[in-house]
């Protein structure tokens, strides 16, 4: 970096650059569909030239999976952060409840990451890379269920922590496809809290635990 701080200030406009892109993005795609989305679009709705999109992005699915990295870290983030409390005598009902509170359900990403999807559905390279994106967030849930898993027992019929994860992932998957249709946030998330407590404890747990 230069005395007069130069480096620094192309550093911080291009990541300022890079997230208004993304920022953008998010917003056309949500509102018109990944696939009928075009370059000239985001850069519009950024109010920046194509040329700054190429310095950040070599296309539409490397912008895309820069959100849906994004999207992924913060829900891992909020799964690990709820299944952390109480130390490693994990109290599966508490942690059941604290998930489906916190658990991100925007419809807008739901719109965008389904599109996405499709998309991916049918070409063999973007579909390994959102499957590892997707593998993240069942990690995550996993390695916390493993290190929980010898003062907490798990139903057999999920077999191994890894199992259990993505049990967790296909029930979030199963309430968000409901929530696309029917807009019920709220019901989404007393939905999950019921799945994810029959998943996880063959629901048998006190029915104080479920709320509803």
């Amino acid at each position: 970096m230069g005395a007069d701080g130069t480096a620094g200030r192309v550093t911080g406009r291009r990541a300022r650059t890079r997230a208004n892109l993304l920022r953008a993005a998010f917003s056309v795609f949500a509102a018109k569909g990944f696939g009928h989305v075009s370059i000239e679009q985001v850069c519009e709705a950024a109010g920046y030239t194509r040329g700054a999109f190429y310095s950040n992005f070599s296309g539409l699915d490397e912008l895309f999976f820069a959100l849906y990295a994004e999207r992924a870290e913060l829900i891992a983030e909020q799964v690990s952060e709820a299944l952390a409390r109480g130390g490693p005598d994990l109290d599966v009902p508490a942690a059941v409840d604290r998930v489906a509170e916190v658990l991100l359900l925007d419809r807008d990403w739901l719109l965008v990451k389904t599109d996405f999807l499709v998309h991916a559905a049918r070409d063999p390279e973007v579909a390994r890379a959102l499957l590892e994106h997707r593998a993240r967030l069942r990690r995550a849930v996993a390695d916390r269920l493993a290190r929980a898993r010898g003062h907490t027992e798990l139903p057999a019929v999920l077999g191994d922590a890894d199992g259990a994860a993505h049990a967790v992932v296909a029930a979030y998957d199963g309430v968000t496809t409901r929530l696309l249709l029917d807009r019920d946030v709220a019901g989404a998330r007393v939905w999950l809290r019921q799945l994810l407590t029959a998943l996880l404890t063959d629901g048998t747990e006190p029915a104080a635990h479920g709320r509803g």
